[in-house]
């Protein structure tokens, strides 16, 4: 798809080496995908024979927190569970043993509550082997038909939050051999996406402070990254439409990223990106001039 909207936009010699260079990075991917894939199964397994490390992850009481919080206790972490409500973190761990998880409820835009929860999770853990930022909410719509109050939500939980928590954590992970920060970044920091202009802001944040950060925090051995995947099957994006979701499809569901997640865990580069579509605009938007990027974003969107 992404080949021919190429094609329409850049009718020029240029935008067909770009077309040709994306297709057959496209075809690779894809065949590179099934053996990957299946590694993905046996990997997790051997890892899970690993001795117990800990993971403290935000936002686990639904969607993408939950399955990586499912994928990590059934190899052998031990979790601390942190979410806005007590509810579906008790739904979650009902039949998980109790000494392998705390639960702990916070907003992670009040940096006391943020400060309470992880203290009282590192009280009962020696170390904090990876700190998974994964809360964040979405809107999607006309940036004006949007209410204000609700711009300010998308920033203070997706940006504020992971902020909070790499403040109040970084002591633990200094303290932590080989410790890292897994943020959820998003496919739409690639370029701002019309209809999502907050969300989009905000994982343009995430994926700048995580460069930061990776650089900062490498004299502490601490490995800071983050996963950026397109639209995923979540109770984030149930009910919510717009064209270009309609247009590019939800290809991901949760157990997908909680993968990659987990393959974070062991890997060093500093963007995961998720998905062959996804890959494949990266590279094209490298080599495409910006003109020919907002072009393509107008017709994915609709606008």
């Amino acid at each position: 798809m992404f080949t021919r909207l190429l094609s329409l936009i850049c009718g020029s010699r240029i935008s067909s080496a770009v077309c040709c260079l994306a297709g057959f990075q496209y075809t690779v991917m894809y065949r590179l995908c099934a053996r990957q894939k299946a590694g993905k199964a046996s990997e997790v397994q051997n890892q899970g024979t690993q001795s117990m490390k800990t993971i403290m992850i935000t936002g686990a009481g639904s969607g993408i927190g939950r399955a990586v919080a499912t994928i990590m206790y059934e190899q052998g972490w031990h979790l601390g569970l942190l979410d806005v409500s007590r509810e579906p973190l008790k739904t979650l761990s009902a039949d998980w043993d109790k000494s392998r998880y705390t639960i702990e409820v916070a907003d992670v835009t009040n940096a006391d509550m943020v400060s309470t929860a992880i203290n009282s999770y590192m009280k009962g853990v020696q170390q904090l082997d990876v700190l998974f930022n994964c809360a964040g909410v979405l809107e999607i719509g006309d940036f004006e038909s949007i209410d204000l109050h609700r711009h300010h939500q998308i920033l203070d939980i997706n940006n504020r939050g992971v902020l909070n928590c790499c403040y109040y954590a970084f002591p633990y992970l200094r303290d932590t051999a080989g410790a890292r920060v897994i943020n959820m970044s998003s496919a739409s920091s690639l370029f701002g996406v019309p209809g999502f202009a907050s969300y989009s802001a905000s994982k343009f944040w995430v994926k700048g402070f995580t460069e930061s950060l990776n650089v900062e925090w490498a004299r502490h051995d601490i490995t800071v990254m983050d996963i950026e995947p397109p639209f995923v099957k979540t109770p984030m994006l149930e009910g919510k439409e717009s064209k270009i979701i309609s247009r590019l499809g939800v290809k991901l569901d949760a157990n997908d990223i909680a993968l990659q997640v987990f393959e974070a865990v062991s890997a060093s580069n500093m963007h995961r990106p998720v998905g062959l579509e996804y890959k494949v605009l990266r590279t094209a938007k490298k080599l495409l001039p910006d003109i020919a990027t907002r072009t393509l974003m107008k017709v994915l969107s609709g606008y």
